[in-house]
């Protein structure tokens, strides 16, 4: 088998069995919210798959997500969390599309540990600075690009020593996400990689 051929083929299995990953309920969910992918601009499946073992792999109790959109990517991030014993907060401008995530969250059963909020992002995360005990293990950014800097900024001193950071489109969005990228990854606090997913995904870990 060539190896082009044979790459195509994993692939095919791969995207299978992550059908498998949960139970039938939330995978029939997902794969309708991915259906409107473009519409409501969610990581493509293999991103989420990524966000959901980092958690698991972190063992993550408390995460934050900038940017639910339509919740699909909060869902793969709560389901990890469900194992871990965490909670997530999640950030979304738009109380519509918040709306719309409410909905899933109940339908795949991690409404129970989800906190949505709406607002802007940037005042919200300046408010969530002054709450002495809130802290953060996983942090994932997938909202207004030009503004991944302020978000870090603000969220900074609430991630834990060993916390991961991972923002979305740094690829796609390279102009609009570059003060970001140059900040953390000059930043000897931290230790990042560029993933080479469907936009670009920058995963950082607290050192110190």
């Amino acid at each position: 088998m060539k190896f082009k051929e044979a790459l195509n083929e994993n692939e095919v299995i791969y995207q299978d069995k992550l059908n498998k990953i949960f139970d039938d309920k939330t995978t029939d969910i997902l794969l309708e919210l991915e259906k409107t992918i473009q519409d409501f601009w969610n990581v493509d499946r293999k991103s989420a798959n990524f966000l959901n073992l980092t958690v698991k792999m972190i063992n993550a109790k408390s995460a934050l997500e900038i940017g639910t959109s339509n919740g699909y990517s909060a869902i793969w991030i709560a389901k990890a969390l469900k194992e871990t014993g965490g909670r997530l907060i999640t950030i979304e401008y738009w109380e519509k599309r918040m709306a719309l995530a409410r909905e899933n969250f109940k339908k795949t059963g991690v409404d129970d540990i989800i906190t949505p909020v709406v607002g802007d992002a940037i005042e919200i995360l300046a408010d969530m600075k002054k709450e002495d005990k809130l802290r953060f293990d996983f942090i994932f950014i997938d909202a207004n690009k030009a503004e991944y800097i302020q978000y870090y900024n603000s969220f900074e001193p609430l991630l834990n020593k060993g916390g991961v950071i991972i923002a979305d489109n740094i690829l796609s969005h390279y102009k609009k996400t570059k003060d970001y990228v140059e900040q953390i990854m000059n930043n000897k606090n931290y230790q990042s990689q560029l993933l080479n997913f469907e936009a670009g995904m920058l995963l950082s870990e607290k050192l110190f």
